[in-house]
């Protein structure tokens, strides 16, 4: 149908709505979970799935999921979201499941919002099988939900979309509404969904109504619909490639005000706050390491932070871990440290384990009088000298080789004093 036409009662549904795939064949990602072949899939197939909760951030597809299982079961299915629905709610949809003849699917949105007592309403109902539970978060269940019933159900985890997937969601929907988007527009509708279809969908259709009569559709379009200023990345994606990159040498070079630009730049630009923390954390292992451990600690940290915090106030917690990570010494010899020892072992056969470092369990039916036992270290103070690879001439030794560049160079100086020990 074309968003310029009269639309029926159908028609007049949000777009989100109308392109909600019926199907497996027809739903895009959480390939783990839905791929053909795989073990849930197979599970849905046959109807034998039982009681899940799904666990993902908006848009992944957790409605979409529950309503295809309930429909590939041929189960009644009964929607509700735990905002709203009670426990006298929860009692009159298992009486009237212990009088129907097919399998009654609850689907529970927002699960996370039941109180332990309306989550134990549920208890009985799951553990006999009158209801089949598929519950909806986006909040971690395990923090979330109770025990007794976490026990009772599987636990699948979405992931966000990625840009790709994204990207063939737009492309069905312009069918959808008679329109064409210029790679720029969905360029931007791919990176600011920030993996929700359901986001990418609903600025489509909004970006769609900005442009009548038109029915193509530009960047401008798309950047009034999500209210976000239209980015200087252009089509093929390379000022986003070349911004973070130039952010990324700036912190690793040092230079706090060229790190804080870039940063602007990207916040400017609309770039996923999320991506960007990301790459923080990485660089402040691969290059900061132990020169400077709170790096990682911080960097860990914001991610957490703008998450629940968001955007715009999100800005100052970024800015704060660039400026830390900016002016932090620098080492890569942790990361320079363990691609030596994976390259040890593509090019060497793994040396035995020396006997007094395996597991007691598994040795616990072998004797050799000449095995020397483990010593264990705070019995002399803290440290011992004693074998811990058994050849170590076959390796390319030293592995982590310490910088003198900040809390690095006491760890230098502590390693310089075992090896003056042994």
């Amino acid at each position: 149908m074309s968003l310029f036409q009269q639309p029926s009662s159908d028609e007049r549904k949000p777009l989100a709505a109308r392109m909600r795939p019926s199907s497996l064949n027809e739903f895009i990602g959480q390939e783990h979970l839905a791929a053909e072949g795989s073990p849930t899939r197979t599970a849905i197939e046959r109807g034998s799935l039982g009681s899940v909760i799904l666990w993902g951030p908006p848009g992944s597809g957790k409605t979409t999921l529950a309503r295809i299982i309930a429909h590939m079961s041929d189960a009644h299915l009964e929607e509700r979201s735990a905002v709203t629905c009670g426990i006298a709610e929860i009692k009159a949809i298992g009486q009237a499941a212990k009088h129907r003849t097919t399998k009654t699917l609850l689907f529970l949105d927002e699960i996370h919002h039941f109180s332990r007592t309306q989550q134990d309403a549920l208890l009985g109902l799951v553990e006999d099988g009158t209801v089949q539970l598929i519950g909806a978060t986006t909040e971690n269940p395990t923090f979330s939900l109770g025990t007794p019933l976490l026990s009772r159900c599987r636990v699948l985890a979405l992931k966000p979309l990625s840009e790709n997937q994204i990207r063939q969601i737009i492309e069905r929907a312009q069918h959808e509404l008679d329109i064409t988007l210029n790679d720029q527009a969905i360029a931007l509708l791919c990176r600011w969904a920030n993996g929700d279809a359901r986001a990418a969908l609903n600025a489509l259709e909004l970006s769609a109504q900005f442009a009548f009569p038109n029915k193509s559709i530009g960047e401008q379009a798309v950047a009034q619909a999500m209210q976000r200023p239209v980015t200087k990345y252009d089509a093929a994606g390379d000022q986003h490639y070349d911004v973070i990159s130039a952010f990324i040498k700036s912190v690793r070079g040092s230079d706090v005000d060229a790190s804080l630009h870039y940063l602007a730049r990207m916040l400017k630009a609309g770039e996923d706050i999320r991506f960007i923390a990301r790459r923080l954390i990485i660089l402040a292992s691969e290059d900061i390491g132990n020169a400077e451990p709170m790096g990682l600690i911080l960097a860990v940290s914001a991610l957490n932070a703008i998450e629940r915090i968001g955007m715009p106030e999100a800005r100052i917690i970024l800015g704060h871990v660039t400026a830390f990570l900016a002016t932090a010494p620098k080492s890569n010899a942790a990361y320079l440290g363990i691609q030596k020892a994976l390259d040890d072992l593509d090019e060497h056969p793994a040396p035995p384990i020396p006997d007094h470092l395996r597991d007691a369990n598994t040795k616990r039916f072998e004797h050799d009088p000449d095995e020397t036992p483990y010593k264990y270290p705070h019995d002399f103070g803290g440290w011992v000298p004693q074998k811990y690879l058994s050849e170590p001439n076959a390796l390319s030794l030293p592995y982590y080789q310490p910088t003198d560049n900040g809390r690095e160079l006491k760890i230098k100086r502590f390693l310089q004093q075992l090896d003056e020990q042994k």
